[in-house]
C-alpha cells in the first residue's frame, strides 16, 4: 500500500571506493598469473582479498543490516536479562502504517492507556553527513500530515497509505558496536539483591557500554562486586554477564567493611587484578552509571597523559552538595583514576580507611566513599581533580525532561532508576545510535509544526509556538533538600521557567525502542491525558485524550538522501 522503501544495500557497487579497490586488486591478479604463469593461486588470492574487504565494510554497518533487503522481525525480542520486550517493527519488506491492532491493544494495556487513544506512525528516513552536530537542527516538513487517528482496541480498521518520510540529517557518527573500550577497566560494588532485580538490573545498560551489542566484548573490563552473595549467586551474576558478551570477574564484597570502605576498596582492586598491566584508565562507579557514547568518552581520555598520576571526574550539578561534600568527584559520574594514582590509593588503603578518616567523610549523610577516595589522593600526593564536566551526576529531583531534551551530549548519565531520583530508560534512548551513529542520541530536530523529537527521550509539541531560547535548560527539575533557584546555575547556566501547566507544551515519552533485524530503529512515544505536566492554566487537560506516537528510524539509503 505505502510507498517501497529502498533496496537492499549494494556493498560492492561500483560507486563504492572499496569496491573500485578491489576491482582492481583482481584484475592486477589475474594479468600477473597470465603474464607471469606464477605458480600463485589467483583463486586464493582473490577469495582472501574479496572477504576481507567485506569484512571491512560489514564491521562499519549499523546494528542490525544484514544487506539483505528490509525485513522486519515478527514477535517479541528478548532483552539482556531474559526478560522480554515486545517488537515494535511492522514485519513488512515496505512501509506500512496499517492498524496492527494486536501491537495496539498489547500497548494499550501495557501503558495502561484508554480503549480509545490517539495513534500517529511516522517514518524517518536519516541521512549521515559530514556535519556538525547541533543542538537543534531545523526541519521544514511537518512531523503530522494528518491529524492523530483516535483507534478503538476493540475495533479493526482498513489499510492506510504511509506519508512521505520524515527526512533528516545526522552527524557521520561511528556506531555503537565498533567502540573499542580495551583501555579501561571498571569497578563496580553492588548488592546481589540489586543485580538481579528487574527493576534495577544493570543487564541491559552494560551490554550497551561493554560488548558490541550482538554477544562480543568491546575490550573493556568488568570487575563486579556483590555483597550478600552466596557461591552459586555469584556464578550466576557471571553466567549472566558472559552471556551478553561482558568480560567480567565477579567477586564477593567484604561485609565486614562498611559501604564507604568498599567503594574505597575498589581502586586497589583494580590495581592488583592481573589484566591492570594492559589498561590505562582504572575507573570507580555505581550500577546505574551509564556511558552512552564509548566513541567520544574514549576520544577524550586519550588527551590525557595516562602515565601520569591523574584523578578525573565531576562535581555534582547542585552547589549544595559540594559545599556539603567538598570539591571531589561524584562517584556516580564515573571516577577515572590513571594507574599510577591507583597505585597510590592501593599502597595507602589502610591508613585511607582508617577510623579517624571514616569520621571525617561523615558530613552529616553518613561516611562517603568519595570523599575517603579524596581525601586518600590529597593527603598522599600533590594530584588534585581534573574536572570533565561532560560527565553528568543528575543530583536533579523532580520531571528530568529539562536536562535530557537539551539537546546536549553527555559522556555519562547517573541516578536514572527512580527512589529519590529521577527515572529514565538511557538502554532505550540509545538504540537509535544503532542506526544513526552516537551523535543523535538526544539530538533535537525541530519540525515546521513546532514539534521538537529530541530523538529517543521525547517528542514535544508547542501549540503556541516556539518563542523561548532553545538553548537554555527548561527548568523542569529542582535540587534538593535546600533549593534556592539558583543551585545549578553554575552547571547548567540560568534555566528558563518550566512550562508544565501552562498550556504550552505537550509531551510523548519514550517507554520503548526496539532495533529490527533489518537494521531500522523503532520507538514507542506515550503520552496520558492526565499527566499533570500537560495541563492548560485552569487545570483542564490539554489533550482529551491518551496518545502514542510511533517512530522507525530508517537506515540510511545507498548515497544518501540526495544520491551523493
Amino acid at each position: 500500500m505505502g510507498a517501497k522503501l529502498p533496496g537492499p544495500h549494494r556493498c560492492f557497487s561500483i560507486r563504492n571506493p572499496l569496491a573500485r579497490a578491489l576491482l582492481l586488486a583482481v584484475v592486477m591478479l589475474t594479468l600477473g598469473a597470465i603474464l607471469l604463469r606464477s605458480d600463485m593461486d589467483v583463486r586464493s588470492a582473490i577469495l582472501k582479498t574479496a572477504a576481507s574487504a567485506k569484512e571491512a565494510i560489514s564491521s562499519q554497518r549499523p546494528l542490525g543490516s544484514q544487506g539483505s533487503g528490509w525485513r522486519g522481525r515478527f514477535g517479541s525480542s528478548a532483552t539482556q536479562d531474559g526478560s522480554e520486550t515486545e517488537d515494535v517493527s511492522n514485519h513488512s519488506m515496505a512501509m506500512t502504517c496499517d492498524y496492527d491492532m494486536e501491537r495496539l491493544r498489547k500497548w494499550q494495556q501495557r501503558y495502561k492507556l484508554e480503549e480509545k487513544f490517539e495513534y500517529t506512525k511516522r517514518y524517518v528516513q536519516l541521512s549521515r553527513q559530514d556535519i556538525s552536530r547541533k543542538s537543534v537542527t531545523q526541519l521544514e516538513q511537518n512531523l503530522l500530515v494528518d491529524a492523530a487517528k483516535l483507534v478503538d482496541v476493540n475495533k479493526e480498521y482498513k489499510p492506510v497509505t504511509c506519508p512521505k518520510p520524515l527526512e533528516v540529517p545526522v552527524t557521520r557518527s561511528p556506531f555503537p558496536s565498533t567502540a573499542n573500550a580495551s583501555d579501561f577497566m571498571f569497578g563496580v560494588s553492588t548488592t546481589y539483591k540489586r543485580f538481579t532485580d528487574t527493576r534495577t538490573s544493570p543487564i541491559n545498560e552494560w551490554t550497551y557500554w561493554l560488548t558490541d551489542s550482538q554477544g562480543r566484548s568491546n575490550g573493556g573490563k568488568l570487575v563486579l562486586l556483590l555483597l550478600d552473595a552466596a557461591d552459586h549467586e555469584l556464578k550466576n551474576a557471571y553466567d549472566k554477564l558472559s552471556k551478553v558478551g561482558i568480560d567480567v570477574d565477579v567477586y564477593r564484597a567484604d561485609p565486614a567493611l562498611i559501604m564507604a570502605v568498599r567503594y574505597l576498596a575498589l581502586a586497589p582492586k583494580l590495581y592488583n587484578h592481573p589484566e591492570r598491566k594492559n589498561k590505562k584508565w582504572l575507573v570507580i562507579c555505581d550500577d546505574d552509571t551509564f556511558f552512552p557514547s564509548f566513541h567520544a568518552l574514549a576520544g577524550r581520555f586519550a588527551e590525557y597523559d595516562h602515565e601520569r598520576a591523574m584523578y578525573i571526574g565531576t562535581f555534582s550539578e547542585d552547589v549544595n552538595n559540594i559545599r556539603r561534600h567538598g570539591s571531589q568527584a561524584f562517584g556516580g559520574a564515573g571516577v577515572f583514576l590513571s594507574v599510577p594514582t591507583a597505585k597510590l590509593i592501593a599502597e595507602n588503603f589502610d591508613s585511607c580507611r582508617g577510623e579517624d578518616k571514616i569520621q571525617q567523610s561523615n558530613t552529616g549523610w553518613g561516611s562517603q566513599g568519595d570523599i575517603l577516595l579524596r581525601k586518600c589522593i590529597y593527603e598522599n600526593s600533590a594530584v588534585k581533580l581534573t574536572l570533565l564536566p561532560d560527565l553528568w551526576q543528575l543530583d536533579m529531583f523532580g520531571d528530568p525532561s529539562g536536562f535530557y531534551e537539551s539537546g546536549i551530549k553527555p559522556l555519562s548519565l547517573h541516578h536514572y532508576r527512580g527512589g529519590v531520583w529521577h527515572i529514565a530508560h538511557p538502554w532505550h534512548y540509545t538504540k537509535v545510535a544503532h542506526v544513526c551513529g552516537e551523535d543523535c542520541t538526544m539530538q533535537r530536530f525541530q519540525t515546521a509544526d513546532d514539534f521538537v523529537i529530541s530523538n529517543g527521550f521525547s517528542i514535544a509539541h508547542y501549540p503556541k509556538g516556539i518563542d523561548f531560547d532553545l538553548g537554555q535548560f527548561e527548568a523542569t527539575f529542582h535540587a534538593a533538600p535546600e533549593n534556592t533557584g539558583w543551585n545549578m546555575d553554575f552547571r547548567l547556566g540560568p534555566q528558563r521557567e518550566s512550562l508544565h501547566k501552562t498550556g504550552k507544551k505537550i509531551s510523548w515519552d519514550l517507554q520503548d525502542a526496539v532495533v529490527n533485524d533489518d537494521g531500522s530503529v523503532s520507538q514507542v512515544y506515550v503520552c496520558k491525558k492526565d499527566d499533570w505536566r500537560w495541563k492548560n492554566p485552569d487545570g483542564t487537560p490539554m489533550s482529551p485524550r491518551d496518545g502514542i506516537v510511533e517512530l522507525v528510524w530508517l537506515p540510511e539509503r545507498e548515497g544518501g538522501l540526495n544520491g551523493i
